[in-house]
C-alpha cells in the first residue's frame, strides 16, 4: 500500500511524487525511505487527485497545525494537480496549507508560477542550501544548470507578493555560520523569513 499521507509533530505530509529534478549531495534519499513513523515513501506511481483527497480524508485535521506538501519528491513536479488538493483541502478546513518546495517550479513548467498560489498557499518553505550558483550547483545538481539558483531566488521573490509566509532555509550540517550569515541576507533581499533546518540523518 502506497504511503501518500503521514503524519509528523503537528502536521499532515502530501506526498505526491517522486520526482524532482535535483541530486541533492545531502538528501535523505541516499539513506532512508521514510520520514518521521511513515512506511516507505517511495510510490509505486503518482496518486490521482482523487486518491490524495481520500486519504486526507483518513485525518482529523481539526487535531493538525497544516498540510504540508512534501514527500519523496518534489511536489511542484505536480503542481496542477497539487493546487487541486489544495483546493479540497480549503473546501472542508481552514488548516494552514504549506508546500516545501526546491523553488524550481518555473524552470519545471517554463512559465511564472507563483501567482497560481495565491489563496491557496499560506506558507511556501523554498530550499535555499547556497549562498551563490556556484555552490548551488554543486551540491544541489540541478538538471536545469547554473541559472537555477536565479530561478530559485526569482521564484522566492514572486512568492512574496501571492503568498502570506515565505521562508528560506539552509541545512545545517552543510553551511559554515558564516554561510549561515549571507544566507540571512540573503533572504532579507527578496523579502523572506529565514530558517536553518536540521539535517534529519
Amino acid at each position: 500500500m502506497m504511503t501518500i499521507t503521514y503524519s509528523g509533530n503537528t502536521a499532515i505530509y502530501v506526498n505526491m511524487t517522486n520526482r524532482c529534478p535535483c541530486a541533492c549531495t545531502f538528501c535523505l534519499r541516499h539513506n532512508k525511505d521514510y520520514v518521521f513513523d511513515s512506511d516507505s515513501l517511495w510510490l509505486d506511481r503518482e496518486p490521482t487527485v482523487q486518491e490524495v483527497c481520500d486519504s486526507i480524508d483518513t485525518w482529523d485535521l481539526e487535531k493538525y497545525d497544516e498540510v504540508v506538501f512534501c514527500g519523496y519528491g518534489e511536489p511542484t513536479e505536480r503542481l496542477e494537480d497539487l493546487l487541486k488538493v489544495a483546493a479540497y483541502i480549503r473546501s472542508k478546513s481552514n488548516i494552514k496549507i504549506r508546500i516545501n518546495t526546491n523553488g524550481l517550479a518555473d524552470l519545471i513548467w517554463n512559465e511564472q508560477t507563483a501567482p497560481k498560489l495565491e489563496g491557496l498557499i499560506d506558507t511556501v518553505s523554498i530550499s535555499l542550501n547556497a549562498t551563490n550558483k556556484e555552490d548551488y550547483l554543486k551540491s544541489v545538481r540541478p538538471k536545469f544548470g547554473i541559472d537555477s539558483y536565479d530561478a530559485m531566488l526569482k521564484f522566492a521573490k514572486d512568492c512574496t507578493n501571492y503568498v502570506p509566509n515565505v521562508v528560506m532555509s539552509v541545512v545545517d550540517v552543510v553551511t559554515t555560520p558564516e554561510e549561515q550569515e549571507t544566507s540571512r541576507k540573503i533572504c532579507e533581499s527578496v523579502g523572506a523569513k529565514f530558517r536553518v533546518r536540521p539535517y534529519e540523518s
